[in-house]
């Protein structure tokens, strides 16, 4: 994954400060503990970089969840409907199923996602202040 360090991609999927990518914005890694799913670190220990913009920053993340959700939705259905040929019943359980287990993760790539939509990775940054 290094080799993607310094683009807006690497941020999103790895949950890496948005201005330097040296160092993660949640408290906790993995995002399966329940209770630290959402929790971030105020500001980076690295760059300084503040997380939360303004108050009710991240509720903005909602809108990016939904199409994020959608795509964890869509590539359920054609997996295992249309390439593994089961019924709609079933494919219906599975597609909650992994809805269920995936929440987390859509979760934390929504907010990675919105942060990243205002913020940009700085080459100046990666140098420790």
């Amino acid at each position: 994954m290094e080799f993607l360090k310094g683009t807006k991609v690497y941020s999103i999927l790895t949950g890496a400060c948005p201005v330097c990518h040296n160092e993660s914005m949640y408290q906790e890694s993995n995002s399966y503990k329940l209770g630290s799913t959402l929790k971030m670190n105020k500001r980076c220990g690295h760059c300084d970089t503040k997380y939360k913009i303004e108050p009710s920053f991240f509720y903005g993340a909602m809108y990016v969840s939904y199409p994020v959700g959608l795509a964890f939705g869509v590539t359920t259905f054609v997996l295992s409907y249309l390439i593994l040929d089961l019924s709609l019943i079933i494919t219906y359980c599975i597609i909650v199923a992994v809805m269920i287990m995936v929440l987390p993760i859509v979760l934390r790539i929504s907010r990675n996602i919105w942060i990243n939509i205002f913020m940009r990775y700085n080459v100046d940054t990666t140098k420790k202040i």
